[in-house]
């Protein structure tokens, strides 16, 4: 929970109340290691902060190829923002790749919070936002690199989660096949 806390007061100064008030809404939620946060074709229940584990955002593309867009470990939101706050049908896979603890907030709660505590919706902003920007950042240069530097890049910004998830949803982040990412991490060694 702490982690949580520290995380929400980078962007905004909540006092003890609101404090308690945002984690009274708030539930606990296992993920087991492939299961579903939220699901294409249907509407995302929740919004939730990451306390263990790794999920990545996934969709199939027009050849069914299963497509890794981005990954969110610990100690950051993850949702389906814009379809969460719309109740609209998502488009896109969110799924546990390790075993997952979610502190989570369905729409009724989310929107209680952002109606009874004055400047939170500033502070939700600012939350979506980061995570915006963090996803842009960490993938935009992947278009225009060659694939060493993709992988290299992915090093760096998700130091440690290599040996956390299966080299094919790295592959598929990366835009290359399974035997190049292999090819590219022997001659690196």
């Amino acid at each position: 929970m702490e982690e949580f806390v520290n995380y929400i007061l980078q962007f905004g100064n909540l006092n003890p109340q609101q404090i308690e008030l945002i984690l009274s809404k708030a539930e606990t939620l296992e993920l087991r290691k492939e299961e579903y946060f939220s699901e294409a074709g249907k509407i995302p229940r929740y919004v939730g902060f990451l306390l263990k584990g790794v999920t990545r955002f996934c969709y199939y593309n027009n050849k069914s190829e299963e497509i890794t867009h981005s990954f969110v470990e610990e100690n950051n939101f993850v949702s389906d923002q814009q379809k969460f706050e719309m109740q609209m049908v998502a488009s896109e896979y969110i799924q546990a790749i390790t075993d997952c603890q979610l502190l989570v907030f369905s729409k009724k709660n989310w929107d209680e919070i952002g109606n009874t505590i004055v400047g939170w919706k500033e502070i939700e902003h600012l939350i979506v936002k980061n995570c915006l920007l963090k996803a842009i950042e960490r993938r935009s240069p992947l278009v225009s690199e060659d694939a060493t530097t993709r992988y290299l890049s992915f090093l760096d910004h998700f130091p440690g989660l290599v040996n956390r998830v299966p080299l094919s949803y790295v592959a598929s982040y990366l835009g290359i096949t399974q035997q190049s990412l292999s090819r590219i991490r022997k001659n690196i060694r």
